[in-house]
C-alpha cells in the first residue's frame, strides 16, 4: 500500500473509501472521500442500551478529512468512489433504517411477551 491508493477502511465504527496520503508501519494516514457506513451512536461498551451516562453523538468523518486508521482495517478499494454528500445521505438513511428495524422488533417483541404473561399468569 502506497500514497495515492484508493482503500475501503474502518474508523472507530465509520467505515470510508479514501485515499492514501501516508503509510506509517500500523496505521494509514486516509483522506476520506465517501462514506460507506455511518459511525454509530451511543455508549459502545453498552450497545443499545439509551440510558446511559453519556449517549455519544457521532459525526462521519468530514468531505477530505485525513484520519490515522490502523492498517489492518484498509484494504485496496476498486470501484467508482461516490460523491461525499450522496454517499452519506445514503450511509445515514441505512443506519435510521437499520435502527427503525430494531424498533419495529422490540415492539412486536414486547407485544407477543405481554400476550405470553396473559397466558403464564392469568390471575394478574
Amino acid at each position: 500500500m502506497e500514497a495515492g491508493t484508493r482503500v475501503h477502511a474502518a474508523y472507530k465504527t465509520g467505515e470510508y473509501i479514501g485515499e492514501v496520503v501516508e503509510v506509517t508501519p500500523r496505521k494509514a494516514a486516509v483522506k476520506v472521500l465517501a462514506v460507506v457506513k455511518h459511525p454509530d451512536q451511543g455508549d459502545l461498551h453498552q450497545p443499545t442500551m439509551a440510558e446511559v451516562a453519556f449517549f455519544h453523538q457521532r459525526r462521519a468523518l468530514s468531505e477530505g478529512e485525513i484520519a490515522l486508521m490502523p492498517l489492518e482495517s484498509v484494504r485496496p478499494f476498486a470501484g467508482n468512489v461516490p460523491d461525499y454528500k450522496s454517499s452519506l445521505r445514503d450511509a445515514i438513511r441505512r443506519e435510521m433504517d437499520a435502527l427503525q428495524g430494531f424498533v419495529r422488533y422490540a415492539e412486536r417483541s414486547l407485544e407477543e411477551l405481554r400476550q405470553l404473561k396473559k397466558d403464564y399468569f392469568p390471575e394478574e
